[in-house]
């Protein structure tokens, strides 16, 4: 049974086309991968299905009654709630049953007989939602989600007004999961999430009983827990059955197939021509000639198959600093209350380190602190003078100015098409140079930052999760580059197979934490 339908939908966004004519259905049970490169729509779509945004043509149909929860990373967490209480709102339906049903234990207190057979028989109907429903463990539920994606190391008494970006992401997507929804809609889940509590993720996932949409573009993830893959290309969208590398599979097939196509119409086109070339001026085979040329006329022409722009990334580097970039001297990271025991740490020039950690340990508090941007709450560190430093910021809401004009106040001397090619180095077309920056994909706005770093001399490159966002090509070309590199690299990740074969040394948080883990 289809319980989503999507007809012949159409959408542009910024004087771009995004969508043209798309359909798509959702069965019970269906795991979905939405798949795509940056910026071809595939938030847009989550969007539309989930009525954010309305289609300039088409229709979105659910079944009736169906229940959805979508992850949206710009929810609004109220400030003043603990993350037990926020989570606790995943269960307010059952909540307001139960309240429901203490008031007619109140009215039992003073009514007839027959009222009193009609709340009795409401209340039981009542008690028996809460059980089915396993609202009499609620706190249970909580504290097994919470543990699986680290809440519990946080602490769930904590406000949310004092969360990291990632530590909001997990109090969202626990709700979500509590919440139990008949399908679950999720954008890029694992982006903030740490090894395990990836792991934990694809289990509930793949034993997911309901059908759910997912954009992710963690190809391991992305394998283990889907059973149906979307690709967006071109504004189209193209159904596959199996998980991402059958998909991969099926994709080389149909784009040599389409290439083959094209080759033998052009010859055939060839052939036609020439032939009416020839033949038309002689008065014996002029018939053929115009037959030749009908045939020519009505010929529906293949389009040429289009290679995907690939993005290029490559570091400018700068004069060789110091054999030491940074050293830590009995260095406490935190805010109000140290997070880590003192840390004494030598980066030496030309070293590629990874740090890892669950979240919430002060892996983004390590970054800012060692180059500069946030005071060391104990100790201090010694920055070479020489070190000239790129920072790859994770979280950036986006400017409302074109990504040229971001780009451009960055390098002012550059002309129009300097700037230009610098952008579409990184695989971004003049719709996306043109667009304001906020309206970008998260990918495409991660390719801008990247472009200006990638535009300074640098001699250190401090990367905060530059991975999150992008697709798989623009990963597979940033590993290369920063394999290429011939400086130091400080790079904060949770996907150990973007960084294992590159870098010389993993800083582990988690053996530096104040915290109990």
């Amino acid at each position: 049974m289809s319980i989503l339908t999507v007809k012949n939908v159409s959408h542009s966004f910024g004087g771009r086309q995004i969508l043209e004519n798309v359909s798509f259905r959702l069965l019970n049970g269906e795991h979905v991968g939405l798949v795509g490169a940056n910026g071809e729509g595939k938030s847009t779509f989550l969007n539309i299905i989930t009525g954010k945004l309305a289609p300039e043509e088409g229709k979105v149909e659910w079944c009736n009654r169906i229940t959805t929860g979508y992850l949206d990373q710009h929810t609004v967490l109220q400030k003043g709630k603990t993350i037990r209480e926020t989570l606790q709102d995943a269960f307010l339906p059952l909540y307001e049953l139960e309240k429901e049903m203490m008031g007619m234990y109140e009215k039992m207190c003073d009514c007839s007989e027959e009222e009193m057979n009609a709340l009795m028989q409401e209340v039981g109907e009542i008690q028996d939602i809460l059980e089915h429903s396993g609202f009499y463990m609620i706190d249970t539920k909580i504290n097994e989600v919470a543990s699986g994606l680290g809440l519990l190391d946080i602490g769930l008494e904590k406000d949310v007004s004092q969360l990291s970006g990632g530590q909001r992401s997990k109090v969202l997507l626990t709700k979500l999961l509590l919440e139990n929804p008949m399908i679950l809609i999720l954008d890029e889940p694992t982006n903030y999430l740490d090894e395990g509590h990836i792991e934990w993720l694809t289990n509930f996932l793949s034993n997911y009983e309901n059908a759910f949409i997912l954009v992710s573009h963690d190809i391991p993830f992305l394998n283990k827990v889907t059973n149906i893959i979307y690709h967006v290309e071109k504004c189209e969208l193209t159904r596959y059955v199996g998980d991402y590398d059958h998909f991969l599979e099926q994709y080389a097939i149909k784009k040599r197939q389409q290439e083959a196509a094209y080759n033998r119409q052009q010859k055939e086109i060839s052939e036609l021509e020439d032939f009416i070339a020839r033949n038309k001026a002689r008065v014996a085979t002029r018939n053929m000639a115009n037959s030749r040329q009908k045939k020519l006329d009505k010929m529906e022409l293949i389009s040429k198959p289009k290679e995907k722009i690939k993005p290029i990334f490559s570091f400018m580097e700068s004069r060789t600093p110091g054999r030491v970039i940074f050293q830590t001297h009995d260095l406490v990271l935190g805010y109000d209350e140290p997070l880590t025991s003192p840390l004494n740490l030598v980066l030496e020039r030309n070293k590629k380190v990874a740090v890892k950690g669950v979240n919430g340990l002060g892996k983004t508090t390590l970054l800012k602190t060692l180059i500069g941007r946030l005071a060391a709450l104990e100790g201090n560190v010694e920055v070479d003078p020489y070190a000239e430093i790129g920072f790859f910021e994770q979280e950036d809401s986006g400017s409302a100015k074109s990504a040229l004009d971001t780009f451009w106040d960055e390098f002012p001397a550059y002309t129009n098409g300097e700037v230009r090619a610098a952008l579409a180095k990184c695989s971004l077309t003049t719709d996306h140079i043109e667009s304001s920056v906020c309206v970008l994909s998260g990918g495409e706005q991660a390719k801008v930052r990247l472009c200006i770093i990638m535009n300074k001399p640098s001699n250190v490159l401090v990367l905060d999760e530059p991975t999150n966002h992008l697709d798989v090509d623009a990963k597979e070309e940033l590993k290369r580059a920063l394999k290429a590199y011939k400086g130091t690299v400080l790079l904060v990740s949770h996907e150990p197979e973007f960084y294992s074969d590159f870098v010389d040394e993993v800083w582990n948080l988690e053996n530096w934490s104040k915290k109990i883990l």
